[in-house]
């Protein structure tokens, strides 16, 4: 079954120095679970070799006792995976662990390579043979024929190559390093564990296990942890920084914090804009859960509407629910969503999302309320119409398949069926967190790296 929502990119972490290292790797993915759920794998170092254990599925089921209890060592770095790029296969389930002419390396990577087939043909041409159809494999081949002394100036040299968005922890018997890309599309976090150094995807991993924060990772940045301590460096040249604003709307959990801001103020700031900006007249206002319920906070909060839980999810629905006989499938986002009647009867509802993608669950979510007894349904979302692809990490449909690209707003809202449809803003948006330089290419089509149609990279322009 397939929900009507933009999927995850990847969440990354690692530690270093630590005797519990892969354990602390593992509760660190488990917080990091909403970033992917179709596999995961800790790769680890006793300081002689590095051992990697990995599978489908998620965290909790992949890693038994037993398997964790073979990951022993002080260094380790874990990887959960939605696939961006390449299939869901084990063989694309990472850490990727290779041995190389500078040694043995793993690497954990959240982001998408937009120039990787131009790297990957390249590569191919020179000899390279490929084991996974993973995108972050062509770090691997890049560092094994850089030429390079050693393995900093391997990677260094590799990932000035790169295109797109890219954090990357990657390990070696004896060290871990963290880079972000230097337009720094994705969040890594450092922080520390008594200690231990700490690398994560989201502040709320460090939570999980009683780390301290430090900082981030600066976008263009490639820091070195060793017994000796940090070492920083960068390796790329200096260009306008272009964070991602979808990491605030829907993927970052609402209790981290990231590019320097609390992701739950800023999507409760996301709300309150939209009720300024688009009102209606209702009785009660409610979210679309989970993604759309610290938006609707802030909506309330300054309209002055109640807020009310008048759709309850169910948190048990996997990705690859089986559905039943043809003659009893019809379920729709029933199975996902259920109406709170004697909350929803006789009410104008104002019903907030963070996003509308195809317009067919919004459409089914209208239905619901209706046939629940809604007297209206308002449909406010809480972030621009989507109008373009996002070629950054985050696996979005194509352009034809995003309602916004082809239809106006008065169009989507007769499809959807709603009694009135408002979107944030992109100035609004832009407001709320201050900042203009943050990527909002999937609304504007303003490509930091990519064609300004949207229509894909084009491989004669970078290389």
């Amino acid at each position: 079954m397939v929900f009507d929502k933009f999927h995850e990119e990847c969440g990354i972490a690692g530690v270093f120095g630590d005797k519990d290292a892969a354990n602390l790797v593992y509760l660190a993915l488990y917080a990091l679970q909403h970033r992917g759920q179709e596999g995961a794998g800790i790769a680890c170092s006793d300081r002689r070799s590095l051992r990697v254990e990995k599978g489908l599925g998620l965290v909790a089921d992949i890693f038994k006792r037993s398997i964790l209890e073979r990951l022993s060592g002080d260094i380790a770095i874990g990887h959960n995976r939605y696939s961006t790029a390449g299939e869901n296969h084990l063989k694309n389930t990472q850490p990727i662990v290779a041995d190389i002419n500078l040694g043995s390396v793993a690497l954990v990577h959240n982001g998408n390579i937009v120039n990787a087939d131009v790297l990957r043909n390249e590569l191919v041409s020179d000899g390279a043979i490929f084991t996974s159809t993973s995108d972050s494999e062509i770090i691997i081949h890049l560092m094994a024929k850089s030429n390079e002394k050693n393995i900093i100036d391997a990677i260094s040299k590799s990932v000035q190559r790169l295109k797109g968005a890219f954090s990357l922890i990657f390990m070696t018997e004896n060290m871990m390093i963290g880079l972000r890309d230097p337009f720094g599309f994705r969040p890594l976090i450092l922080g520390r564990i008594r200690s231990s150094h700490v690398l994560v995807s989201e502040t709320c991993a460090l939570d999980l296990i009683d780390g301290e924060f430090i900082r981030e990772i600066e976008p263009g940045e490639m820091i070195i942890i060793t017994d000796e301590g940090i070492v920083s460096y960068y390796p790329f040249e200096k260009v306008e920084i272009h964070p991602c604003i979808f990491e605030f709307i829907y993927f970052a959990r609402p209790d981290s914090r990231i590019f320097n801001r609390d992701v739950y103020e800023i999507r409760k700031a996301f709300g309150r804009k939209l009720a300024e900006e688009s009102p209606v007249d209702a009785d009660i206002v409610i979210p679309v859960p989970d993604s759309g319920i610290v938006a609707t906070l802030g909506y309330s909060e300054y309209s002055g509407i109640p807020y009310e839980m008048g759709l309850i999810r169910n948190h048990y629905v996997g990705r690859t629910f089986i559905e039943p006989a043809q003659s009893i499938r019809h379920f729709g986002v029933k199975l996902k969503l259920n109406p709170v009647k004697s909350v929803i009867a006789g009410k104008r509802i104002v019903v907030v999302d963070d996003s509308i993608v195809r317009g067919t669950t919004s459409r089914k979510i209208v239905k619901m309320l209706k046939e629940a007894g809604a007297k209206e349904v308002h449909m406010r979302i809480s972030s621009p119409p989507t109008k373009f692809p996002c070629f950054y990490g985050i696996d979005t449909p194509t352009r034809s398949e995003l309602i916004a690209s082809t239809h106006t707003i008065e169009e989507i809202r007769k499809y959807i069926t709603a009694d009135s449809l408002a979107y944030l803003s992109l100035e609004g948006m832009l407001d709320c967190v201050e900042n203009s330089s943050f990527c909002h290419a999937c609304f504007s089509g303003a490509y930091p790296t990519l064609h300004k149609d949207g229509n894909g990279y084009n491989p004669k322009s970078e290389v």
